[in-house]
C-alpha cells in the first residue's frame, strides 16, 4: 500500500486563520526513485528540516491547521515552484522552449536537487521531462491544492489567512568543503522585504522569539520560498511568513540527534502559534 505523501490535521477545537505547512521534514523516497538517487543517506537527513513537523506537532491543540509532508526534498522540493529547475538536472531537449514548466538557468537545488548541499552529486543522471512531470503531478499539485485549498477555506470564513511556513536551517552556512561559515541569527523571518504579509504577524514573529531572548534577523539568509512568495498576498487577504529555526536551539548537528533544548523549542513552537491564532482573531 503507497505510503501517505503529506498529511493534513484539522484543529482539535474550533477553528482559527491560521495554517502551520511543514513541507521538508520528510525523509520518504518511494522505491520507484530510489534508483537515480545518489546523494548520500546523511544528505538525506541533513538536508530535511529534520524534527520540524514534532516542533509544531502541538499547532492543531492551538487552533491552527497542519500540514505536514512525508516525501524527502531530494524526490521533489515543495517550497519551490514548477518552473524551477535547471537544464543539468532535467534532460530538456536544446528545442525546448516551454510549457508549463521551462526550466531555470541554474538551479543546483531547486525543485529537483542535483546537488547536496555539500556540493555532492544528488542524482545518478537527469531526469526526464516526463519523469518531471509525474513527480508534479504526483507530489507537487496534490500537496500545493491541499495547501491553497485550506487557504481559501479560511479566507471564505475570516476574511483572511495567515500561512507559517515552518523550516529549519544549519546555525551557520556550510561551504563546499564541509567547514562551518558565519553563525547565522536563531529566528529568520523570511517576507520578501515584509511584502508577504501585514506587518502585524511579522512583527508577532519577532517579538516572540525576542521575548525568549533569541536572536532575530530578517530575510537573511532566506527570504522566503515559493510558499511565502504564492501565497503571501497581503492585499488578497493572504499573509503568510517563513520561519526559519537555527538547529543549534534543538538537535546536535553532527549526530543529528535531538538536543537538549527539543523541549524549549517545541514550546516556543506551540506559543508562537497559539500568540498568531489570538492575534488573527483579534
Amino acid at each position: 500500500m503507497q505510503k501517505a505523501l503529506f498529511t493534513l490535521i484539522e484543529p482539535e477545537r474550533g477553528e482559527s486563520p491560521v495554517v502551520v505547512e511543514v513541507p521538508h521534514a520528510g525523509l520518504e523516497v518511494p522505491a520507484t526513485y530510489l534508483a537515480n538517487l545518489t546523494a548520500p543517506a546523511r544528505s538525506i537527513a541533513q538536508d530535511a528540516d529534520l524534527y520540524v513537523d514534532e516542533l509544531y506537532a502541538d499547532a492543531p491543540s492551538e487552533g491552527a491547521t497542519l500540514l505536514v509532508a512525508h516525501t524527502s526534498r531530494y524526490v521533489l522540493d515543495l517550497n519551490r515552484g514548477e518552473e524551477d529547475w535547471d537544464r543539468e538536472a532535467v534532460a530538456a531537449p536544446a528545442s525546448f522552449r516551454g510549457g508549463t514548466n521551462h526550466g531555470s538557468a541554474r538551479m543546483p537545488r531547486g525543485l529537483v536537487w542535483r546537488l547536496t548541499t555539500d556540493g555532492q552529486p544528488a542524482l545518478a543522471r537527469p531526469l526526464s521531462l516526463a519523469e518531471l512531470d509525474e513527480r508534479i503531478d504526483r507530489i507537487h499539485r496534490p500537496y500545493h491544492r491541499t495547501l491553497w485549498s485550506v487557504l481559501e477555506r479560511k479566507r471564505e470564513r475570516f476574511g483572511y489567512a495567515v500561512l507559517l511556513a515552518a523550516h529549519s536551517m544549519p546555525s551557520s552556512a556550510r561551504t563546499l568543503n564541509g567547514e562551518p561559515g558565519a553563525p547565522r541569527a536563531d529566528i529568520v523571518p523570511g517576507t520578501q522585504g515584509r511584502t508577504t504579509s501585514a506587518s502585524v504577524f511579522i512583527e508577532c514573529v519577532d517579538a516572540h522569539a525576542r521575548a525568549y531572548g533569541y536572536t532575530v534577523r530578517h530575510d537573511d539568509p532566506y527570504r522566503g520560498g515559493f510558499s511565502a512568495r504564492h501565497y503571501g498576498q497581503p492585499h488578497k487577504g493572504l499573509h503568510a511568513v517563513q520561519v526559519e529555526l537555527a538547529r543549534r536551539l534543538y538537535m546536535d548537528e553532527r549526530s543529528l540527534a535531538r538536543g537538549v533544548g527539543f523541549d524549549a523549542v517545541r514550546n516556543w513552537c506551540r506559543s508562537l502559534v497559539a500568540k498568531l491564532v489570538r492575534t488573527a482573531l483579534r
